[in-house]
C-alpha cells in the first residue's frame, strides 16, 4: 500500500484479553514507558472508545481517531470515520514529519479490521490470566517472524512478568 510500515501495539494477556470496562486491566508502568518510546515522533491511529480512555491526545505525534460519529470533533487531533481513511491520514502525517511508521494503537475492532494489513505487532504478552471484556484476534503464528523478546519481571510498579515481543510479517 505504502512505504510506510503500519504497525499495531498492543499489550495483551494469556487468554488474549486486552481491555475490561474500557480501560486496562493491569498496571504495567514499564509498559508505559515501552509504548511512549516505541510511538514517539509517530502518526497514533485509534479507535474512539481507545481516545475516550486516554487523558487525552497524546502528545509528541499525531492522533488519528476513527468514529462513525459524523458530529465527533477533537481539537488537535485527525478525525476520520473509517479504517482506510485512518491509514491514509496516517500516511500523509508521517510523511509530513519523516516518520516511516504509523501505530494502530486499538481498540479491538481497530486491531481486527488491520490485522491482515500489519507489517509489525509490537506485543507485550502480559503473563497472566485475566479477566475481561475486550479481546486481541488470534495471532497466526506462520505469518510472522519473531525479531525481540525481552521479559521483564513484576515488580513493585508492575503486576505481572511481561515480555516485549516484535513481531514482522514474513512474505507481506
Amino acid at each position: 500500500m505504502t512505504d510506510i510500515i503500519l504497525s499495531a501495539m498492543v499489550a495483551v494477556s494469556e487468554n488474549n484479553v486486552i481491555g475490561a470496562d474500557n480501560g486496562l486491566p493491569w498496571r504495567l508502568s514499564n509498559d508505559l514507558k515501552w509504548f511512549r518510546k516505541t510511538t514517539m515522533g509517530k502518526p497514533i491511529i485509534m479507535g474512539r472508545k481507545t481516545f475516550q480512555s486516554l487523558p487525552g491526545l497524546l502528545p509528541g505525534r499525531p492522533n488519528i481517531i476513527i468514529t462513525r460519529d459524523q458530529a465527533f470533533k477533537k481539537e488537535g487531533a485527525i478525525v476520520v470515520h473509517s479504517l482506510s481513511d485512518a491509514l491514509i491520514a496516517g500516511t500523509e502525517a508521517a510523511r509530513a514529519i519523516g516518520a516511516g511508521e504509523m501505530v494502530i494503537i486499538g481498540g479491538a475492532e481497530i486491531y481486527r479490521q488491520s490485522m491482515d494489513q500489519l507489517d509489525r505487532l509490537y506485543l507485550t504478552r502480559v503473563h497472566a490470566t485475566v479477566d475481561g471484556d475486550t479481546f486481541f484476534p488470534p495471532i497466526i503464528p506462520g505469518d510472522w517472524l519473531e525479531d525481540l523478546c525481552e521479559f521483564h519481571e513484576k515488580s513493585e510498579k508492575d503486576m505481572f512478568d511481561h515480555s516485549f515481543i516484535i513481531l514482522n510479517r514474513i512474505n507481506h
